[in-house]
Formats: structure tokens, C-alpha cells, sequence
């Protein structure tokens, strides 16, 4: 087991990095062999402006988990860059216990997981692995698409309360309770990232998706309370991904971070 968590990994990486912004490796798939050689370019050339690096299914398919993925996961850890593998974890708890396992096998720092499915049956088994492993686990708690409000902002009832709320502060609660590495709350609803903040405070970092092309501003998520920015179009499919990179680091870096 490792001595240092995830979310002192990512905190160290951020502070030797001067940089907030993961990396959201989204390339869309082609041909594998050049998918595999333009993501490590990307890497390579961005590497030093982020502090993460974010991969989910567009490379996991085509790649293959213990076949291109795993170089890649290499060349991360080389650079001394913590990975996450945006999997949304959400079925019955053997099966998510599995699927943990699986990709803390081949390397990832951390998985991403639904807490809709609850804990025990559910998540539990995640967070035992993450923990036997020194893994991370990091919540989905609002979403970044325009559909969004249509899962993560229905209106619950909490027993405990006696009350409705939103499900995005239920799933808010679930991150502080059951001690998770990270809250993801997407950029585009800055509104959201402030009332989640406002509830986790530094306990729970939130991670911060959909700047740039899904319409999210920088400015607009670090100062409602987003600690690390998710960034993937704006940087992989811009024109020179390390001045986009770079630019972006300057961006937050003129920001105060919220505590």
C-alpha cells in the first residue's frame, strides 16, 4: 500500500507543477497505432503545464487496457503525473469491485464512480480496493452537459432531513462521508461548484470538466471553488496543445485558489 492518497499525490503534483488543469486525453479514435503515438505527443508536449492526467473509453477500446494504455500510464508516472481513469463506476458492488481492481492493475491513480448506486452493494467494494491498494476514489456529483439538471438536479427526499434537496448536494454529502479523494462538478455551472464548495470546503476537492468547449470558463470554476480544472478539447485538438496548455496553467495561475 502507498504511504501518500491520491488527493496528496494530486496536491504535491499541483504545487511541483505550479499547475491546476488535468488533462483530459479525449482524442477521438482512428487508427490505433497513430492513437496511440498522437496521445503520447500530447502528453509529451504538455506535461509540464498540468498536474493530472484524465483517460476514459476513447482510449481504453481502441487501445486496449493492458496494451497501449498501460505505455501511457507509463510515460505519466515518468513524468510524475497521477492518473484517473474516468470509468463512472456504477453497478452492484462485485462486479464494481472488478472493474476497480482492474484498472489499479494496469496503473491508475484513481477511478471515477457514481454514487447513485449507493454504498453498500454499491460503491463500499470501491472504496475498500481504492483503500487496500492506496488508490483514489473521486464522485461524480454534477455533471458538465446541458442535460445535466435532469439527474443530478432532481429535487430527493431525505429521510434523515425530513425535506427534499437537490441530488447534487445528496451526492455532495455522500463524497464528505464517505471519504472521497475528489467531487466532480462541471464548469458550466459555476452556481453549482459554489454550494458544493460551500458544503466540502478543503475536505473534498472538486474537479472541474466542460471549460472551453462545452462552453465552461476558467475564471468562473476557480472562483466559485473548483480546485483542479478537467481540461481535453481545448488543449488535445488545438493547433499547438502546449501553448494551449500553458496558456490556460497562466490563466488559473492569476486566480486565488478558494480554501
Amino acid at each position: 500500500m502507498r504511504e501518500t492518497s491520491f488527493k496528496e499525490m494530486v496536491a504535491e503534483s499541483s504545487r511541483m507543477k505550479r499547475s491546476s488543469i488535468v488533462l483530459a486525453l479525449d482524442l477521438i479514435p482512428k487508427e490505433p497505432k497513430s492513437l496511440l503515438s498522437k496521445s503520447m505527443e500530447v502528453l509529451e508536449e504538455t506535461h509540464r503545464y498540468i498536474c493530472a492526467l484524465k483517460i476514459n473509453r476513447h482510449l481504453v477500446l481502441p487501445l486496449g487496457l493492458f496494451g497501449g494504455v498501460q505505455k501511457i500510464l507509463e510515460t505519466a508516472r515518468d513524468l510524475g503525473l497521477p492518473t484517473i481513469m474516468d470509468c463512472k463506476i456504477n453497478d452492484i458492488g462485485h462486479t464494481n469491485r472488478i472493474i476497480a481492481e482492474q484498472y489499479f492493475k494496469a496503473g491508475f491513480d484513481a477511478v471515477t464512480a457514481n454514487p447513485l448506486v449507493g454504498w453498500d452493494g454499491g460503491l463500499k467494494p470501491v472504496f475498500e480496493v481504492a483503500r487496500e491498494m492506496g488508490r483514489g476514489v473521486i464522485l461524480l456529483v454534477y455533471m458538465s452537459h446541458k442535460a445535466a439538471a435532469e439527474g443530478y438536479g432532481q429535487r430527493v427526499y431525505d429521510p434523515a432531513a425530513g425535506k427534499t434537496k437537490p441530488q447534487y448536494l445528496v451526492f455532495a454529502e455522500r463524497a464528505l462521508s464517505w471519504n472521497a479523494d475528489g467531487a466532480v462538478v462541471g464548469a458550466t455551472y459555476p452556481e453549482k461548484i459554489r454550494e458544493v464548495h460551500d458544503l466540502l470546503g478543503s475536505q473534498v476537492p472538486i474537479y472541474s470538466p466542460g471549460v472551453g468547449v462545452q462552453g465552461g470558463s476558467v475564471e468562473s470554476a476557480v472562483r466559485s471553488g473548483a480546485r483542479y480544472i478537467i481540461v481535453g478539447r481545448s488543449i488535445v485538438l488545438a493547433d499547438d496543445p502546449c501553448e494551449a496548455a500553458k496558456s490556460i496553467r497562466e490563466r488559473v495561475m492569476r486566480l486565488p485558489l478558494e480554501s
